[in-house]
């Protein structure tokens, strides 16, 4: 459903279906009238707007050329577009389970499938209990009308993410930071990859962002990891400096936290 009005937004009762909302500026996906999933600007539409897209982009202070990148959870595909320009190197799946969603791809200008691009219906656990060591990074971020769905939150799911990816590579997961459940869910993520796991606050949202790996990346030396934002492109250094900065922070915070239970 396409909705282009205030009146129309303030007045739909969503049903769980995705909808999307329409101004003269920019495009917007919804599950319902209380949050919004993704927003594309209509001027640049592979462009980044959500802060905890532009945070969950920081797996690119620990590679900056990934070979294949998985995704759990299409939304409006603000994700898969930035890595899709800015990452050409870059071989990209996303599993996304509500065939619903892949069916807005064109509203959102999200390109076709091809041989760097494929956008599969099927659940992210499938996604992940079929891989083994095929990930460079796996980014997930699945979503429905209710919230995180239970199976992208259990033990088994983020031990499948561990054994999906490769050697050094890296897991970024998006939770909801007024969720009750967030700690447990990254003491999951803490427990499937040895303690290994970082969670910042996202930008501009109360979304927390967890990077973890599958191997010595995260122990990046601090100022390895402030040079490494400086040799990214002038693109990506800009949009980055905000979470390069908050994952030094919170790194400090946990080793201080660790000297001082």
């Amino acid at each position: 459903m396409l909705l282009d009005n205030l009146s129309d937004l303030a007045n739909f009762s969503a049903d769980g279906r995705p909808f999307i909302y329409k101004n003269t500026y920019s495009i917007s996906l919804l599950f319902d009238s209380s949050a919004v999933q993704s927003e594309m600007y209509m001027s640049e539409p592979d462009e980044l707007l959500l802060g905890y897209t532009i945070t969950m982009m920081g797996f690119l202070l620990f590679n900056d050329a990934p070979k294949r990148i998985a995704m759990i959870g299409l939304g409006g595909g603000s994700l898969v577009k930035y890595c899709y320009r800015h990452l050409p190197q870059s071989a990209i799946v996303v599993a996304e389970n509500n065939p619903e969603v892949i069916a807005l791809r064109k509203h959102f200008q999200i390109p076709q499938d091809d041989h760097r691009l494929q956008i599969v219906c099927m659940d992210g656990c499938q996604l992940v209990r079929d891989a083994e060591n095929d990930h460079d990074v796996l980014l997930v971020d699945g979503f429905d009308r209710n919230g995180q769905p239970p199976q992208l939150c259990s033990q088994a799911f983020y031990d499948d993410c561990y054994q999906s990816l490769a050697q050094d590579g890296m897991l970024v997961v998006n939770l909801l930071g007024n969720n009750s459940d967030t700690d447990l869910y990254l003491d999951r993520i803490q427990r499937s990859f040895g303690g290994a796991a970082i969670a910042v606050d996202a930008r501009e949202s109360g979304n927390r962002i967890v990077f973890a790996c599958k191997g010595k990346r995260l122990d990046t030396a601090e100022q390895s990891l402030l040079k490494k934002l400086k040799d990214l492109s002038p693109h990506h250094a800009l949009m980055l400096r905000l979470t390069a900065q908050n994952i030094v922070q919170q790194r400090r915070n946990d080793k201080l936290a660790t000297a001082f239970p």
